[in-house]
Formats: structure tokens, sequence, C-alpha cells
């Protein structure tokens, strides 16, 4: 079950953050994952549930948004979902398509609450 190893990185990567806000505290933390990661979101969030229990993070939101395997065409330049596996430019016929999203695995935003006010600290892992 990598979803641990995973969801403890993501939580380092939170402590590093707010360690940069005195006084602040997260409220919610948003990652992209690729669905060619072979990640499972359930996993992933109970994982992170269970770190997070009787800890200053306890309560932090995950949001978790899965980024499907796309495909470019080096005939027509269309860009599309692959499904199925299928690799098939869905414009041109062409099988010339070359993949170029689906395994990205990146921390997208961090949402920090500081003395009654809040803003987004943005932070990309990719």
């Amino acid at each position: 079950m990598h979803e641990l190893g995973i969801a403890n990185s993501i939580l380092e990567a939170v402590r590093t953050e707010i360690a940069r806000v005195p006084g602040g505290y997260a409220t919610k933390v948003s990652v992209r994952i690729g669905e060619m990661t072979a990640v499972d979101p359930e996993a992933l969030q109970f994982s992170f549930d269970v770190l997070t229990q009787e800890t200053n993070l306890a309560g932090l939101q995950l949001e978790v948004q899965i980024c499907p395997l796309r495909n470019r065409c080096e005939e027509c330049g269309e860009e599309f979902i692959v499904r199925d596996f299928d690799i098939q430019c869905p414009k041109c016929g062409s099988l010339r398509t070359k993949f170029f999203s689906g395994d990205e695995f990146a921390l997208d935003y961090l949402e920090v609450e500081e003395y009654g006010t809040s803003f987004i600290g943005a932070q990309s892992t990719e």
C-alpha cells in the first residue's frame, strides 16, 4: 500500500509550508494525481486520515484530482483522453500518438488560515 507513503509525503510538504506562516494552520490541501500512477484515491484518503488523527493537522481536508491519460496526435495535433488503452486519434484515425499527461503527481495548492484571514499558497512538485 504505497498510498501511506504518499500521504506521508503530502503531510511533510504541508508541514514545510506551514512553517513559513507563523501562527497559520492548514485547512485544505489539493493534489493532482494521474490515473497511470495506480494510486487508489480511497486508500490515499484513508491513509491521510489515519496520519492526521490526533495531530496538529487533524481536520485538514484532502482534495484529490484525478488526471486522465491524455495523448497528442503527431499527424494532426489533436489532444484526446485515452480510453481503454485506445491510442488512435479520434480526429484523423492515426495511430501515431504520444502520451503527454496522466502520470503526474503534484501538490496543487494549500489553503492556510492565519489570524482570522485566509489565503491560498500554491506549490507544484512536478
